[in-house]
């Protein structure tokens, strides 16, 4: 069995003092991005297509749910075109959505991940369903965490690919889930987050979140992050490891991953959920890694806070600050997006959503 070695910040590292994502950040443009009027917006993920315009994979949800728990069981992934990068990006249709609940990710499509291999868009999510009558307003109240709706919906989350000949699609879903649960393992109870990366030769690694059930059978556990390989997009994954690459008691319990590559290897940032690792809860890490497999914290290791700099002078603690996506363009990282959230902090205290985006600094 091949084990992971991930060493902690502080101990040796490959990597300099500098941190190339935190030490590069440029203001964030006010009028960038994507939103949209009476929908709850996240996480997104951007690909340059062969018209050279820039195309956005995002989630979104009617505000009439709330946003929490409200994307378990009405997230759809949307598309939407800029010219440039920063965006402002408009809306162009609904990608994936509601397709029935008979199917696995018949009633949510979540935590988009655009790729390309040769000539094959393929959109990594995260999908679910539930047995269930709609939630309206006649019914919202019952709405909860522990309501049916969302027992059943976040029992199912599994991750699936869709694939195109074009960003504009259509897209055609697997199905079934290409990452399935695995009883007595950390995963157990769901797989989600997919974060996936398409090597020259064809092959696939596949950062994930997952979570397992813990010894009552009932009730899930915390957060780990994971990696699995196929041979090809549309091959099987196999989960390397029975130990997960992070999780409460290996280092700190992080969120959302996204992997990229370059000259110098493969290369991860992430949310710090706790503040284990950074020192500051919610914010971002780095990580790399010569084969994908094998990680290393970056000793310098926070790679951005939720303190924005915005292009109209002011300088904004979001309320929320999470799944980080890297554009990279002609080998280099260009941009960095999130999804966000104004207030004060914490998914009820908001009533606004949008992915925003920060250039870097290239020189």
């Amino acid at each position: 069995m091949k084990y992971f070695f991930l060493l902690f910040i502080g101990v040796i590292s490959s990597c300099t003092a500098q941190n190339f994502i935190f030490d590069n950040l440029k203001e964030a443009p006010v009028n960038g991005g994507f939103e949209m009027e009476d929908y709850w917006v996240w996480g997104s993920s951007v690909i340059k297509g062969e018209d050279n315009k820039y195309h956005m994979y995002a989630s979104r949800w009617p505000k009439s749910l709330p946003f929490h728990p409200g994307w378990m069981i009405a997230s759809e992934i949307v598309h939407a075109v800029s010219d440039t990068p920063e965006g402002p990006y408009k809306y162009i249709d609904v990608a994936l959505g509601d397709r029935g609940t008979q199917y696995w990710d018949g009633k949510s499509c979540h935590n988009p991940k655009i790729v390309k291999y040769k000539d094959t868009y393929i959109l990594y999510y995260m999908g679910s369903t539930h047995p269930f009558e709609d939630v309206t307003a006649d019914n919202i109240n019952a709405f909860t965490l522990s309501s049916k709706w969302c027992i059943a919906a976040r029992w199912g989350k599994r991750i699936g690919i869709a694939t195109s000949k074009s960003p504009y699609g259509p897209w055609k879903r697997s199905d079934a889930p290409i990452l399935d649960v695995k009883p007595n393992s950390y995963y157990s109870f769901l797989t989600s987050n997919p974060s996936p990366l398409i090597k020259k030769d064809g092959s696939v690694i596949l950062l994930f979140k997952g979570r397992g059930y813990k010894k009552d059978g009932i009730t899930h556990g915390d957060m780990s992050i994971g990696v699995a390989t196929a041979s090809s997009f549309d091959g099987e994954y196999t989960v390397i490891d029975d130990e997960p690459l992070f999780s409460m008691e290996r280092f700190g319990e992080i969120e959302d991953p996204h992997l990229w590559s370059d000259d110098n290897g493969f290369h991860m940032v992430a949310k710090d959920q706790r503040g284990v690792i950074t020192g500051g809860k919610g914010d971002g890490l780095l990580a790399h890694s010569k084969d994908g497999i094998n990680w290393v914290v970056d000793k310098n290791a926070k790679a951005y806070t939720k303190l924005i700099k915005w292009d109209n002078g002011k300088n904004i603690k979001q309320g929320q600050l999470e799944r980080p996506f890297v554009f990279v363009e002609n080998g280099i990282p260009t941009h960095i997006f999130f999804a966000t959230m104004n207030g004060p902090g914490g998914f009820g205290n908001g009533t606004k959503t949008w992915n925003m985006v920060i250039p870097l600094n290239t020189k």
